[in-house]
């Protein structure tokens, strides 16, 4: 199982990462499940006033909101992403201990303010662990969809 992006989308999660350099970042991956393909993504606030700088926080509210917006469009949530400010983009205990089932969590390693590594994972059934997960990239979303994925 992958995950496909299209460039201007993993641009715009590239452009949010380095924008909230040096704290981490946080956004919701959308577009079709069946395909595993991401045609949104949908960048959040970090409400986190401590710690900011290695970990996020959104209210259940505005989490909530965001993605009854998104599935109103007729878009399925398909993970979340967040960055690493100066730090890998391997998945901590704490993200995993947070992450749920069936969903990416893209993770963006940013240093000295420019996105440099991106990695996707998944939580393993028992949630010992997570897999990495492909990305892969198409140019845009027209040219995915038109060639049947």
């Amino acid at each position: 199982m992958s995950l496909t992006l299209p460039h201007p989308e993993l641009s715009k999660l590239h452009a949010h990462a380095q924008e909230g350099y040096p704290h981490e970042v946080v956004g919701i991956i959308a577009g079709d499940k069946d395909q595993r393909f991401a045609s949104r993504i949908h960048p959040l606030v970090n409400e986190r006033a401590d710690s900011a700088h290695n970990r996020y926080k959104v209210s259940g509210l505005t989490l909530m909101r965001a993605e009854q917006a998104i599935e109103a469009e007729g878009l399925d949530i398909l993970g979340y992403y967040h960055s690493h400010p100066d730090h890998p983009s391997q998945y901590s205990d704490y993200d995993r201990d947070h992450a749920l089932p069936n969903l990416s969590y893209v993770i963006v390693s940013v240093m000295n303010g420019r996105a440099v590594d991106t990695a996707s994972w998944r939580l393993k059934e028992d949630r010992s662990a997570m897999d990495p997960e492909p990305i892969h990239t198409v140019p845009n979303a027209s040219n995915f969809k038109s060639s049947g994925g």
